[in-house]
């Protein structure tokens, strides 16, 4: 499996995918050798058919997780081993089409109060300002807060793309009371981590927003991510236009934004219903 393994992490290093999906496919397809314990080479359909059902009957993994799984199965069977398969013969997991859940804006507040730290105040509220993924946060550098232009710098965000976001006065403010009061070692990250030289874990703010939200009180299943629908939601209920809020956030396709028609408070609430437009005495 060590040629293998290495030909194929040069496969995907050359195809310019993420660092995040390198190491997913990579620990799928150990995981796939792992459970046969047979070199993948001597593998084929049928051992995928039975790895699938082990996937759903079993480990009862979720669908996107299996997604996963089916993906790295085959960049690693199409292009690392170059079998001449039909490959839509191993079929992905239908998923569920689940809306996002929103903070209110008194929740966001509630979150922001619930931390101590300027460092944990400035990453609650630059993930609620900007709309940032939680990995785009992690690797900002200093200089990606362009003070003089009011803007935030995304570089190589998902699918390697850049792109500029807003810069709140409020944000750039508590920015600097951050910057002026930690004096952080690393010159580079506007976030540094424990390790010297390193950003800030995605682990390490998901835990930390998870504490906060149980301090606030907050019933909802708080995460990094729910501030990004929020910053998107809340831009849309503000009457923000669905493309510039697309290109806020990054999205590839107008679909992925829409969904948040489907949550804005305001679009519902204007919508009217029919039977308050029967005359019922």
């Amino acid at each position: 499996m060590g040629a293998i393994k290495e030909r194929m992490k040069q496969d995907l290093a050359i195809r310019g995918l993420s660092e995040n999906t390198q190491q997913s496919y990579l620990t799928c397809v150990k995981q796939f050798v792992g459970h046969f314990m047979i070199s993948p080479e001597r593998l084929g359909l049928n051992d995928i058919r039975a790895y699938q059902l082990y996937l759903i009957r079993e480990r009862h993994v979720a669908a996107s997780s299996f997604n996963v799984h089916i993906a790295a199965l085959k960049f690693l069977y199409g292009t690392t081993l170059q079998r001449s398969w039909n490959l839509d013969l191993i079929p992905y997991h239908r998923t569920s089409k689940r809306l996002p859940v929103v903070l209110s804006r008194e929740e966001v507040v509630q979150l922001y109060h619930a931390v101590s730290s300027l460092k944990h105040k400035a990453i609650v509220l630059t993930l609620y300002s900007t709309g940032l993924r939680v990995s785009e946060l992690v690797h900002l550098k200093v200089h990606d807060i362009d003070s003089s232009r009011m803007l935030v710098r995304v570089q190589e965000g998902k699918n390697r793309k850049d792109r500029y976001i807003g810069l709140s006065p409020k944000l750039l403010e508590l920015l600097r009371q951050y910057w002026r009061s930690t004096r952080p070692p690393s010159q580079t990250w506007l976030f540094p981590g424990d390790s010297p030289g390193h950003p800030l874990t995605r682990c390490g703010v998901a835990k930390m927003i998870r504490k906060a939200k149980e301090r606030a009180g907050i019933g909802k299943p708080v995460s990094p991510h729910m501030l990004r629908h929020s910053f998107a939601t809340h831009l849309l209920e503000a009457g923000v236009d669905v493309r510039r809020i697309q290109l806020l956030m990054g999205h590839g396709s107008l679909r992925t934004t829409v969904q948040y028609l489907h949550v804005a408070s305001t679009s519902l609430h204007e919508t009217p219903n029919p039977l308050d437009l029967l005359d019922i005495r």
